[in-house]
């Protein structure tokens, strides 16, 4: 048992867009300075009603920046790809690897498998998607690649974007709760996909979350890591430096 590789796990916040995004690169940033870095793995939640774009997502609909200039939602690029999320009342994860499979297919499969188990642990069967990318939409959950899990109506309940950086990876996803179907619709100009009632609580969801790890990876353990000042300050920095100003391109 004392070989067990340390998984540092943050407890979960509730911040903006741009500090969420920054502990992110924070703890990635860390993967490359701490050599005694495995993995790290947290969750947390939005302040208010969030969209995250994809890094190299070009275009920002008219209706979204409309929003943005009402107050009714706040923006926010992410250093992964993939398509718009909105985070809306639901739980986001944030998984940050050291040694990832260097296979980008390989490595979904790693890390999607263990939220696929610790859903089943909560009485949800999810199923790997298998559409193609489709590079004209703009809403991550309205289509299901491997990267997403989905239920066997086809409703897509998490769908995740990667970061690579050094070979280290930096995997989030949001896990679909409640949104707010009024904002979902403003947004995409559809309804949210459906969600059964048995994942709406996110500790609950948290907790057999973190029960599935070690099934996916049996050589690992959580250890709690706090944010202490200095942590703070960088993250602060890192906020104000790549995520407070947003780009319409």
């Amino acid at each position: 048992m004392d070989n067990l590789e340390e998984v540092l796990y943050l407890n979960p916040l509730e911040l903006s867009g741009p500090e969420q995004m920054a502990i992110d690169l924070f703890l990635l940033e860390k993967s490359f300075t701490d050599k005694n870095f495995n993995m790290a793995i947290r969750f947390y939640t939005w302040d208010g009603d969030w969209l995250s774009i994809g890094k190299n997502q070009k275009e920002m609909p008219k209706e979204w920046i409309e929003l943005l200039t009402k107050e009714q939602l706040k923006i926010v690029r992410r250093p992964s790809g993939g398509k718009a999320v909105l985070h809306s009342r639901g739980l986001t994860y944030a998984l940050i690897w050291k040694n990832p499979p260097k296979n980008k297919k390989e490595s979904y499969l790693k890390t999607t498998q263990w939220l696929k188990d610790g859903f089943k642990k909560a009485g949800v069967d999810l199923f790997f998607g298998n559409q193609s990318v489709k590079i004209s939409n703009s809403n991550c959950f309205s289509t299901s690649t491997l990267a997403d899990l989905v239920d066997k109506n086809n409703n897509k309940h998490i769908g995740s974007a990667q970061y690579w950086k050094k070979g280290h990876l930096l995997q989030h996803g949001e896990i679909l709760m409640e949104p707010s179907r009024k904002l979902w619709k403003k947004v995409f100009n559809a309804n949210p996909p459906k969600i059964k009632n048995e994942i709406k609580e996110k500790e609950k969801v948290i907790n057999f979350l973190k029960e599935s790890l070690g099934k996916t990876w049996p050589n690992v353990k959580l250890s709690n890591y706090i944010l202490d000042e200095k942590d703070r300050e960088i993250i602060k920095r890192i906020a104000i430096d790549n995520f407070t100003k947003i780009n319409y391109y």
